[in-house]
């Protein structure tokens, strides 16, 4: 472990040096980021996961960076040009673009305007002309002429050549113009000529500019788009002037013959060289960071969407709506399970709703159904209402359900395994009641970037955007916690420590030996060693197991410590956990040691006030205005109450109970300036809006939050 790294990474997060450096020896020993944050407190100073994340990051970041720097300083010990002050500056980089910087004049190239004249023996020219110093260099031109046999403009044009290579790779040079580049570049979008009519949805970007420092990620990633598709064009540069400008600071050195020679390169370095690497580097740059934040925004909503409240265990029936196809209906028992399936066709064209009616209470009474869940897709508004005609014999709670990416789930190989006698539509109608019962639960078998509760997905980088979201699914699922005993392996999986291997072979024991009865069972799964079980197990829950706190967060390796609390207050842990008076007599500093200090302590006696608690909220019905059924309904200035189903950095978009979302953009979120929705702002938050407009044609509305207030 480089104690140079655990520095920078320490300044770099805002956290002690011995926080980064006993957060490493975890991770480097097998720790995830779940368990290290919620039981190793006391090594890491409470660091929380998004520091722990980050450190993460940095510590693979460095490592990256310190095997490039062994490959550069091997490429250049090959070519006999390593010496000890050019390995101490390369050892001593701890930025990646300037360590390609010193890198660039010893990187293997391949045929260049410069390495051609090198190859007719201009180099010697070249560096008596880039010396600049006084007097005329006709004599050596004439030398060079007769040596070669090349004609005077081409001996010069080749020198300048080289100039113009060397100035180009210049680290002074590049570090001056990348950070003009940085604080000053243009970013310009045009159209593609003969393609406007097809381009209209570009068309804002037809001749736009806007510093590039300046541009917000989705309206990058917008252009971005534009030009992969072929309908615009982006530039990004600085002023040719100001560029050469900085760079005779740097470069010349006096005002003579030979100077003017190098004056004429460095113009020639500027446009054929570093205008085109630094555009390129900082287009790089631009999307990168306009990932970031995209794949910030999308990762945040799905936390939301992960963590919405559940119904919990409860009959249900789900409705997945349609029209000409009819509605699927199923009924699920308390754990999910599928016990009737059926198909009724209240909508056009069909219009048969007296019979679909009926059936519903039918099933509702059959199958003692306490809530009913319909996905919000087409036919789901009509449905909705068609539910609320119905009288039932007991109150029956109803509520919509977001059924993004169900269809997908659907035709997934997950549930092919799951439902193989049943055909997609049921697979999609199962789906859509499960997610009421537990969101989470549900949510993890579909692939997060199906979910659609972000921006530009699809176009930001793929594999940084899946490290991102199985973190934050691991995250959910480690924040809730996974009854061990119905569980599916998908949503084992993500369990700290277990990966699909394991949770397979755990939902195969079950299958084999029946329900787990104590945590320590869990030894007896292949492939579950005591790492893996160190860092599971207190993510694991068990009801009525054989130890009291298996369903608890507490740690297996902590039921010794709480075991002795209870003994010294002459007390058993079922007396701990039952009583909130015998919880009081605990004195937390009697048990302080070097393993265990007050973090940990306080976390055990507030998760023995409510052992196994769901951190997610309460889950609230919601009414849509029933005047509204498509977007001819809607009146400008009215105000109705609404969903939000998604949030981005340029505003959040909400369901109003008809086909199309309408946009609140960030000015009309509230009365307040803000920087990004998301401060103001959840997923499947109930909120008012206004209508502000309304535009039937293209099916937009524009709404406003802060105007319904």
């Amino acid at each position: 472990m480089n104690s140079v790294l655990v520095s920078r990474i320490a300044h770099e997060v805002s956290v002690p040096e011995w926080s980064v450096h006993n957060s490493w020896q975890l991770f480097s020993e097998g720790a995830t980021i779940p368990f290290v944050a919620r039981y190793r407190k006391e090594r890491t100073g409470s660091l929380d996961e998004v520091q722990l994340e980050h450190i993460k990051n940095l510590i693979e970041y460095y490592e990256t960076l310190e095997k490039r720097k062994e490959t550069i300083c091997k490429t250049i010990q090959e070519q006999g040009l390593l010496d000890t002050e050019l390995e101490k500056l390369i050892r001593s980089c701890y930025n990646s673009v300037e360590l390609e910087d010193i890198y660039l004049p010893y990187k293997p190239k391949k045929k260049t305007r410069a390495s051609e004249a090198r190859a007719k023996g201009l180099e010697p020219l070249a560096r008596d002309i880039f010396l600049q110093k006084q007097g005329s260099i006709n004599y050596l031109v004439e030398d060079v002429v007769k040596q070669t046999g090349l004609l005077r403009d081409d001996v010069l044009q080749g020198a300048r050549d080289i100039i113009a290579e060397w100035i180009s790779e210049h680290a002074q040079v590049r570090k001056q113009l990348r950070y003009m580049f940085s604080k000053q570049a243009i970013l310009a979008s045009k159209v593609v000529k003969s393609k406007e009519a097809d381009a209209q949805k570009y068309s804002q970007y037809f001749s736009f500019q806007e510093q590039a420092a300046k541009s917000p990620s989705h309206r990058i990633l917008a252009m971005m788009r534009g030009e992969n598709e072929g309908f615009l064009r982006l530039s990004i540069s600085i002023p040719e002037e100001i560029a050469c400008k900085a760079i005779h600071s740097i470069v010349l050195r006096g005002y003579n013959e030979r100077a003017e020679q190098v004056k004429q390169a460095i113009e020639d370095a500027y446009k054929r060289l570093l205008a085109p690497s630094l555009e390129k580097e900082l287009y790089s740059e631009l999307k990168t960071k306009a990932d970031a934040e995209a794949i910030h925004v999308f990762a945040e909503n799905l936390r939301q969407l992960l963590l919405l409240p559940p119904l919990g265990q409860m009959r249900i029936l789900a409705i997945d709506p349609g029209f000409r196809t009819g509605c699927k209906l199923v009924c699920l028992n308390e754990q999910g399970d599928l016990l009737h399936n059926e198909t009724i066709y209240p909508h056009a064209p069909q219009n048969d709703s007296a019979k679909a009616m009926n059936k519903i209470v039918q099933l509702v009474q059959t199958y003692n159904i306490q809530a009913i869940s319909i996905g919000n897709g087409t036919a789901g508004r009509e449905t909705e209402q068609l539910i609320a005609r119905i009288r039932f014999p007991k109150d029956i709670q109803v509520f919509v359900v977001n059924e993004a990416g169900a269809s997908v789930y659907s035709a997934s190989k997950v549930a092919r395994d799951e439902f193989p006698q049943f055909d997609v539509t049921v697979r999609g109608a199962v789906s859509i009641g499960r997610r009421l019962m537990d969101p989470l639960a549900e949510l993890v078998k579909i692939d997060p970037k199906s979910i659609g509760v972000g921006q530009y997905q699809h176009d930001v980088n793929q594999q940084e955007l899946q490290k991102k979201l199985d973190f934050v699914v691991e995250s959910c699922v480690n924040l809730v916690g996974v009854e061990l005993n119905t569980a599916s392996k998908h949503l084992l999986s993500y369990v700290s420590g277990i990966g699909p291997v394991v949770a397979e072979n755990i939902v195969e024991y079950r299958k084999q030996f029946g329900a787990f009865v104590s945590r320590t069972e869990l030894l007896k799964v292949p492939k579950m060693g005591k790492k893996t079980f160190e860092q599971c197990a207190g993510f694991l829950r068990i009801q009525n197991g054989t130890h009291p706190l298996d369903n608890s967060a507490v740690h297996p390796e902590r039921y010794t410590l709480v075991e002795k609390m209870a003994k010294d207050v002459n007390a058993n842990v079922g007396d701990l956990l039952a009583n909130k008076a015998i919880r009081d007599l605990v004195r937390v500093e009697m048990y302080i040691s070097d393993e265990v200090g007050e973090p940990t302590l306080k976390d055990i006696l507030h998760e023995l006030e409510k052992p196994g608690r769901d951190p997610r909220k309460k889950l609230k019905t919601f009414a849509f205005d029933t005047a509204l059924k498509t977007i001819d309904d809607v009146v400008i200035g009215s105000i109705y109450p609404a969903i939000v189903t998604n949030i981005t950095n340029f505003g959040a978009f909400v369901d109003i109970g008809i086909k199309q979302n309408g946009l609140v953009h960030i000015s009309q979120v509230c009365k307040e300036f803000i920087t990004n929705p998301a401060d103001v702002l959840t997923l499947n938050q109930h909120v008012m809006v206004k209508v502000l407009e309304v535009d039937t044609e293209r099916k937009r509305l524009q709404l406003s939050i802060k105007d319904a207030q």
